[in-house]
């Protein structure tokens, strides 16, 4: 009881003591800001107390309960001072050389900084990032108010795309070189789609008012949650914190009951980045968003004016995106496959709420002749791992679950002949994770299924106590590189227990676990525990190494935890005791050869290779050039190539090429491509069918295997140990 008050004393002398470091560690700022920034536009913000008091909670989570364990000392505090510095200016658009070099003068104090508390120079960097900013924002637009005739489109000149890494500008003259061709850029890309140039004036002009007005009225939670982000992920980027706004709208998300368009969303510098688009909500539904869309613009209901949202905070798009059941939402976006960041295409959405039914999963019968032999494989499409919790807690036996679902297929397809399952998780982000535990008990007699080790060294080991087998016949689980989290704990099971041949591309490897916890101004997110297979080994990192290895579109480059900065590594546990049912090393040595070749033939397999192809150029060019002529024929010479490609899906397909790009553009079909196991049509996703004729390959070439599965328990334990 007497412990309270002395902690509430000590805080209050910190937070005081903040105002004062803020002033002795910032002093020679104030004269930079005043000498340099021209225009005194921007009304600086200033921290408050309950964000001090809410650094000194974080700083103490984070050293005494966050998985990783590493201590705030000066070089920690200079990483989060780069960190913060790169998360205001990712690009190096707004910052002169000058202006870094003069932040670094306090990098010496900034662990003290983070220790204590003083949020004065974080806010201080911060106002004078947005002063830098306003002043490249008017110079902009003081560009697009001139004549365009006076900018040379038949230069030799190439605008760098991603200046994350380049060097900061030493003069005025060298960012308002870089803005010109910033502003080129854009006018080429707009001249590109035909629009005349006062069009392009009026929409470049909006963007970049709105991104000075939304610059103006920048809040003092803007830069404290920017810093504490800086912070917070240089321990891992899953612990986040979460301003009392985004809180807000985490807990809405967690509990499923907003009413919206069913999408993940993340900020991506200026752009509005879809990051998932969740199954059975109103975008999957619709299937023209997809996952890396950008959305530059929102309009309620079917005729509202589009507002432009670039630069816009996530909080205030995703604002605009909500609303009411059965209300419209239109928005502009850029396509990931686009080669043009203004190449835009307009999404009309119903607004609804994510249907527990429609993320179900859904089954399919395969019949595939195998010369004079015929084979039943059933297929079970899995896009979440659900259940209806709140049936679940209000104690009805019937609630709706992934493996209450599973179990009812597997009846239904046993009875019609089936002779070997594939379980498709790809794109399955996860979800519930008693379902995976109890789902890997469809599929073994109990026994362990995952184990979770938290940040004392203690392992908690998740068991199925159920002895009973919904299915002892041979199984494949189909992932990809968007299959995650819940989708690698059981695919991770199922390979250690020999029950399954894995197919498809390493899956994503979020092997972290995270929990909430509240702060007296707003909540902390962070990583508290890992994943680990029954094998020992990490699923951080890693994730699900297929046996059968397929090429993805997605870029591992650019999409999985490997691919994040300050991911938590790799490593291992002790293995927990488990049966091995099948070891499919030799068997594979047959296998993968005939899967192979028969990829190799497949023209969709081709087909696929050529995408890889196209997307992996896009995304590794460094530079577009400036040259309207060469800019027109590289855009048409990616145009041809990728219309060559759908075309010929097209063809195989039975239906009519595309007349235009812009017909191929507004096909949502395409879109939809290689997000589900069959097309609206119908039409049999390739890979699943190859994943029925392994299974095929299987039954074929190891005769015995099917004993393995329908003799008792001590005949299987036997040949396991063989």
């Amino acid at each position: 009881m007497s412990a309270e008050p002395k902690t509430t004393m000590t805080l209050s002398y910190r937070v005081a003591l903040t105002f004062l470091m803020c002033l002795l560690l910032m002093a020679p700022m104030a004269t930079l800001a005043e000498e340099e920034v021209e225009r005194a536009v921007f009304k600086a913000v200033e921290p408050t107390a309950d964000q001090a008091r809410a650094t000194l909670m974080i700083g103490r989570q984070l050293q005494h309960t966050h998985f990783r364990n590493q201590k705030v000392d000066a070089e920690l505090a200079g990483r989060v001072l780069d960190s913060y510095i790169n998360s205001l200016d990712d690009q190096r658009l707004f910052l002169l050389q000058s202006d870094v070099d003069h932040f670094n003068t306090v990098r010496s104090a900034m662990d003290r900084a983070l220790r204590n508390a003083q949020l004065g120079p974080a806010f201080r960097i911060y106002n004078h990032v947005q002063a830098r900013t306003i002043e490249r924002l008017e110079y902009a637009l003081e560009l697009l108010n001139g004549d365009f005739s006076e900018l040379d489109f038949e230069t030799d000149e190439s605008f760098k795309i991603d200046r994350s890494e380049a060097d900061w500008a030493d003069s005025k003259d060298e960012l308002n070189d870089l803005w010109r061709q910033r502003i080129m850029n854009a006018i080429l890309d707009l001249r590109l789609e035909d629009q005349s140039d006062e069009d392009i004036r009026k929409a470049l002009t909006q963007r970049y008012n709105s991104r000075l007005n939304r610059t103006l009225q920048s809040r003092s939670e803007d830069a404290f949650q920017a810093w504490m982000n800086a912070y917070t992920t240089l321990w891992d980027p899953h612990t986040q914190y979460l301003s009392p706004r985004v809180s807000e709208n985490f807990d809405i998300n967690m509990s499923l009951s907003l009413e919206g368009i069913g999408a993940v969303l993340q900020s991506d510098n200026e752009y509005t980045k879809v990051s998932r688009v969740v199954p059975g909500g109103p975008a999957a539904r619709e299937g023209q968003l997809q996952n890396n869309d950008r959305i530059v613009g929102v309009a309620q209901g079917e005729d509202g004016e589009m507002e432009n949202v670039i630069g816009m905070r996530l909080d205030e798009v995703v604002d605009r995106i909500r609303g009411p059941k059965e209300s419209h939402v239109r928005l502009e976006v850029i396509p990931a496959s686009s080669a043009s960041e203004v190449n835009t295409r307009e999404i009309v959405i119903v607004r609804d709420e994510v249907k527990l039914e429609e993320q179900a999963a859904q089954k399919k019968m395969l019949q595939l002749d195998r010369g004079d032999d015929q084979y039943t494989v059933g297929v079970i499409e899995l896009p979440t791992f659900y259940a209806d919790m709140k049936a679940a807690q209000a104690g009805k036996s019937d609630y709706t679950s992934t493996t209450r679902d599973v179990r009812k297929l597997i009846e239904e397809m046993k009875s019609e002949g089936m002779e070997g399952l594939v379980i498709d998780l790809r794109n399955n982000g996860g979800g519930a994770l008693m379902e995976a535990n109890s789902l890997v008990g469809l599929f073994v007699e109990a026994g362990p299924t995952v184990q979770v080790r938290s940040s004392d060294g203690r392992v908690q080991v998740y068991q199925d106590q159920d002895s009973s087998v919904a299915w002892d016949g041979p199984v494949v689980v189909l992932v990809n590189r968007l299959s995650a989290s819940a989708s690698e704990i059981f695919a991770g099971a199922m390979q250690d227990y020999g029950r399954a041949v894995v197919m498809g591309s390493q899956t994503f490897g979020k092997g972290t676990v995270q929990g909430i916890r509240g702060l007296n101004h707003g909540q902390l997110k962070i990583t508290q525990s890992k994943f680990y297979r029954i094998s020992g080994d990490s699923m951080q990192h890693r994730g699900v190494v297929p046996d059968l290895e397929i090429p993805s579109r997605v870029s591992k480059k650019d999409v999985g935890e490997d691919a994040l900065d300050d991911a938590l590594g790799w490593d291992q546990i002790d293995p927990v005791s488990h049966r091995t049912y099948f070891d499919f090393t030799k068997l594979l040595e047959k296998v993968r050869p005939q899967h192979e070749e028969r990829f190799q033939q497949h023209p969709e397999y081709s087909l696929l290779i050529q995408e890889i192809e196209l997307m992996r150029e896009q995304r590794d060019r460094t530079h577009v050039s400036l040259n309207q002529g060469q800019r027109q024929k590289e855009r048409e010479k990616f145009q041809d190539r990728r219309m060559a490609v759908a075309n010929e899906r097209r063809k195989l397909n039975g239906k009519d090429p595309f007349e235009s790009w812009q017909e191929l553009e507004e096909d949502a079909e395409s879109r939809m491509m290689g997000r589900n196991n069959t097309g609206k049509d119908g039409s049999l996703d390739f890979i699943v069918e190859e994943s029925g004729h392994v299974m095929a390959d299987i039954l074929e070439l190891h005769q015995e295997f099917a004993s393995i599965f329908t003799g008792d328990s001590k005949q299987r334990a036997a040949m396991s140990s063989d």
